[in-house]
């Protein structure tokens, strides 16, 4: 009989004859590309809610904030291809990312009921918060695209009016709704099942550093749902008023009105 070594690296045969047997290593390079991407896009959705949070200091914030991405330090009055570039860097990364995260997602529904009887079964809040990650990617992987989209054919259509104009006029507050609860429950799952799988803040006392650490993310997770709910409310309110002037941009010139 051949003889398997425990860890899958060497057999014996009969004949005593010892044969190397590598290990794939693929899906352990595949799993830290897929953190690394999801690192990559939960940190551009931490900054990216900050400044979209601007609105609540003003127009005149939000429309700065716009002109820093469309490069004004670079070139005279900005120009919106650096804001489509960005964009489009952002969904090559989520791409793949969806990609690599798509070879963990139940197949079939069969699997989908056999995960679900685990799930209850063991009632483990680790095990649901996997469920709540995988159902905000499928939804990401629809919102997400459409909003980069737009982002990276309509750069120009970028500021305290034109945002308003799309959110409120287009009716496309909705949308905006659901992208940012799934975005921000996503990456806040996300980050904290990064965290457990790493180990990055283990310490002397692992259990007590996971009951922390998942508090933590929670407190996370409202702050960035209310200021993402502020702000889309506040371009809500300045899309109502602006109705009557839709397509019109806006210019510091007009002042905090």
């Amino acid at each position: 009989m051949s003889k398997i070594d425990i860890n899958g690296d060497i057999v014996e045969s009969l004949t005593g004859t010892t044969i190397e047997k590598k290990k794939s290593r693929i899906p352990a390079r595949l799993d830290f590309l897929q953190s690394a991407t999801g690192l990559i896009l939960a940190l551009f959705i931490i900054f990216h809610l900050i400044f979209e949070s601007s609105i609540l200091f003003g127009k005149d914030s939000m429309y700065a904030i716009t002109k820093m991405f469309e490069g004004e330090f670079i070139v005279k009055d900005g120009s919106p291809i650096f804001i489509s570039t960005l964009a489009m860097v952002i969904f090559a990364i989520f791409i793949f990312h969806a990609f690599l995260a798509m070879r963990k997602f139940p197949s079939s529904y069969r699997e989908y009921l056999r995960y679900r009887t685990h799930a209850k079964l063991m009632n483990h809040a680790d095990t649901n918060l996997w469920f709540i990650q995988i159902t905000t990617g499928f939804m990401l992987f629809f919102l997400g695209s459409i909003h980069l989209y737009i982002m990276m054919t309509q750069p120009q259509n970028i500021g305290p009016f034109a945002s308003s104009d799309r959110i409120y006029s287009d009716l496309m507050w909705p949308m905006y709704l659901m992208l940012l609860v799934s975005v921000v429950l996503h990456a806040g799952v996300g980050v904290y099942r990064l965290i457990m799988k790493w180990g990055w803040f283990d310490g002397e006392n692992p259990r007590q550093n996971r009951i922390r650490t998942r508090k933590i993310i929670k407190i996370v997770v409202v702050f960035y749902l209310l200021i993402g709910l502020f702000s889309l409310a506040s371009y809500i309110k300045i899309g109502y008023e602006h109705r009557v002037d839709y397509g019109k941009r806006y210019s510091v010139n007009m002042g905090d009105k």
